[in-house]
């Protein structure tokens, strides 16, 4: 998702999500030389450069997405990664050894969970908004990378046992396609024509379905990225690190492959991608073509989350702008999985 549009009221948002970033540093008794926008989505992150010059990442969170609880499992995960030998980020802990800070500005609605990050360098992997491009040779590179690395985080995932007081949302039935959805009740999406709506329901129906018959043990659920996109895989000096770790949550390991391939469906060489994703995947880990047939449902169940997440954003100027390609990719969804499911 691309960064909005600007405009009069996003302007004095991000001066005051600006100002209320800079006034979070002093919990973790930092004085800032400069700090920069890096991208505002669902958080405003920002590059933030202290007066002795360390650098680190500064989280400004959307307000009501995860509890404080969420968060700090959140860090406990990726320490675990980052143990386990998967290169993540790591927190910087608060002067009051906390990893949240909840602070606020006038000028917002609500206050804010704030949090810190030691900086990585490296160079992005690569940009779905670019698309594949015709270089064959990166496009197999890119997506070997992207399959071997979620195959190590899934291996993980299948033996690391959640500690007590562990909470993280669940990309489950539930949280895709239950009554209230992580990302958003979806099929009430205002911009929806009947016939649309009534084609989604219907689908949403049948993955609920399919998806109550799948097995959720350790071997084919468990934490997950949830969005192991090009974009968050910096590559530095040969070494692979993973970055944005928001969505990261419970969820079958054939839904992070779904959301890896989900935005580059209708490229032209998608199925190089694809092809080069899951074969470095199967190179690291186990993935049965039974359990790999069910990969058009979780396209489709991806769907959904993204039609949900403008829903529930219908102030936003990205949402929508987003709406009409995203209901167009869903119902391309539902049409591909109405055909593998004959």
């Amino acid at each position: 998702m691309s960064s909005e549009d600007a405009n009069p009221a996003a302007d004095e948002r991000s001066a005051s999500l600006r100002e209320l970033a800079l006034q979070a540093t002093a919990s973790w008794g930092l004085r800032a030389k400069s700090i920069s926008l890096i991208k505002q989505r669902e958080n405003a992150v920002y590059r933030l450069q202290t007066e002795d010059d360390k650098l680190f990442a500064l989280r400004v969170h959307r307000a009501g997405y995860h509890s404080d609880a969420a968060l700090n499992s959140e860090f406990v995960w990726m320490k675990a990664l980052q143990e386990a030998g998967i290169n993540v980020p790591t927190f910087l802990l608060s002067q009051s050894d906390s990893v949240v800070v909840t602070t606020s500005h006038a000028s917002l609605d609500a206050p804010r969970q704030v949090d810190i990050l030691h900086w990585i360098e490296g160079d992005q992997l690569g940009s779905v908004e670019e698309g594949l491009g015709e270089n064959g040779e990166e496009i197999t590179k890119i997506y070997s990378v992207i399959g071997k690395t979620m195959a190590q985080l899934h291996i993980h995932s299948t033996t690391w046992g959640t500690p007590a007081g562990f909470t993280r949302h669940a990309w489950d039935a539930a949280g895709l396609v239950g009554e209230m959805p992580f990302w958003g009740r979806f099929w009430e999406l205002a911009s929806l024509s009947p016939e649309e709506r009534k084609l989604i329901v219907r689908a949403r129906e049948a993955v609920a379905e399919k998806l109550s018959e799948l097995p959720k043990t350790s071997a084919h659920f468990g934490m997950i990225h949830a969005d192991l996109v090009p974009e968050n895989i910096l590559i530095s000096g040969g070494e692979i690190r993973l970055i944005d770790f928001d969505d990261a949550g419970f969820g079958w390991y054939l839904f992070d492959i779904a959301t890896a391939l989900y935005f580059i469906q209708d490229d032209p060489n998608y199925g190089l991608a694809k092809a080069a994703l899951i074969s470095a995947y199967q190179e690291v880990r186990e993935l049965p073509q039974e359990e790999l047939d069910n990969l058009p449902l979780f396209l489709l169940a991806r769907s959904f989350t993204y039609l949900g997440w403008v829903h529930t954003r219908p102030e936003s100027i990205e949402a929508q702008e987003l709406a009409p390609m995203l209901i167009e990719m869903c119902l391309a969804a539902v049409a591909r999985y109405d055909e593998v499911a004959k």
